[in-house]
């Protein structure tokens, strides 16, 4: 068992990924009583639903589980950009009978914004914490190391992973290009040298005094055995779960993730306003008229936007237009429930090392 495993209380070197929109209370606690560290998102909800998620992981088991919080600069609403990516908008609305809303705004409150949320996680003191898109004040980390906290951080390079050493988290997520949902980076806006999960492994286990956690592509027990084989002490997967009942994937994403455009997921920043990996679809195919030249609101207030259109499309049955996140290793999905996806990855993991 690696040092980080024993630190975080875990058997299997597996952490389930903390996917807003697919992660649920029920899918990290069979994660957790399968051996692995389970995750839940925080990043989207307040508080108050953020209390009653952590009740409900407990609830379902007495083992460790991590808490996802989102780091990213609080949203600069300027409203003739959202104007402007609305008028955009407008013509797919209409396709729907519908029209875009008369105004978008920022529909989730950053971490570093959010003095109600660090209160609730220091009242309940859920077992592990970890940080997306940057990192929250030294003060923050401060009081959730005192109320005994382990830290985890999202770095997708090698500045990124110092800054997080320097802010004293306890390990690295390492996030590779290949990885589903959105990509970690502290700022969208600046050169991001893409790295994959190997080489950006390689690189923070060789250059880092702390565990690095691999994630990107990863889904099947040979992957984890790979990126353990490369240094790293543990493996993230997301979305090796987001087809698991457990998860609250709705049926079009489900079909989209065993469809053949799994195969050829696409960097996009159109949903949300932040780069994020997914499975192609209507809404990725936006980029190629207006909406591919339009200026972006910031994060998330052109996601509000994004799931205006996605209720509207629903309702008339299409669900080309969700944030269907998915990483490279698609393809490799299976669909069972997390126990038995849990059974199956350890199992193969075994048959990796066995092979070496």
């Amino acid at each position: 068992m690696s040092d980080l495993c024993s630190r975080l209380g875990i058997r299997l070197p597996i952490i389930q990924a903390p996917m807003a929109g697919t992660s649920t209370p029920q899918l990290a606690a069979a994660v957790t009583n399968a051996g692995g560290l389970g995750s839940i998102a925080l990043g989207a909800v307040d508080a108050t639903a953020g209390r009653d998620m952590i009740t409900a992981v407990r609830q379902a088991t007495d083992g460790p589980f991590n808490v996802n919080v989102f780091c990213h600069r609080p949203a600069r609403s300027d409203p003739a950009v959202n104007a402007a990516w609305l008028a955009a908008l407008a013509p797919t609305f209409a396709r729907f009978g519908a029209a875009p809303p008369d105004r978008i705004g920022e529909i989730y409150t950053s971490f570093v914004a959010d003095p109600d949320m660090l209160a609730m996680l220091e009242d309940t003191r859920p077992p592990v914490v970890s940080f997306h898109f940057g990192l929250p004040s030294s003060e923050t980390i401060s009081r959730l190391k005192s109320a005994g906290i382990a830290l985890l951080a999202t770095a997708t390079s090698l500045a990124e992973a110092r800054a997080s050493v320097d802010a004293g988290v306890d390990a690295i997520v390492a996030q590779g290009w290949e990885a589903g949902g959105h990509r970690g980076v502290f700022d969208p806006g600046a050169p991001d040298a893409q790295l994959g999960v190997a080489p950006l492994t390689r690189l923070l286990v060789r250059r880092m005094p702390i565990p690095v956690i691999a994630a990107g592509g990863l889904m099947d027990g040979a992957a984890v055995a790979a990126v353990l084989a490369l240094g790293a002490q543990a493996a993230q997967l997301g979305t090796a779960f987001v087809a698991c009942p457990e998860s609250s994937a709705d049926a079009f994403h489900r079909e989209a993730l065993m469809g053949p455009g799994a195969a050829a997921t696409e960097m996009t920043a159109l949903i949300s306003g932040r780069p994020a990996r997914c499975l192609p679809n209507a809404f990725t195919a936006l980029a190629k008229g207006p909406l591919g030249v339009t200026p972006r609101p910031d994060y998330p207030i052109a996601y509000d936007a994004g799931k205006a259109l996605a209720v509207v499309a629903r309702a008339r049955g299409d669900g080309g237009y969700g944030a269907q996140w998915a990483g490279q290793g698609a393809p490799l999905a299976r669909a069972l429930p997390a126990v038995a996806l849990m059974a199956a990855l350890e199992r193969e993991l075994d048959e990796a090392r066995r092979r070496r």
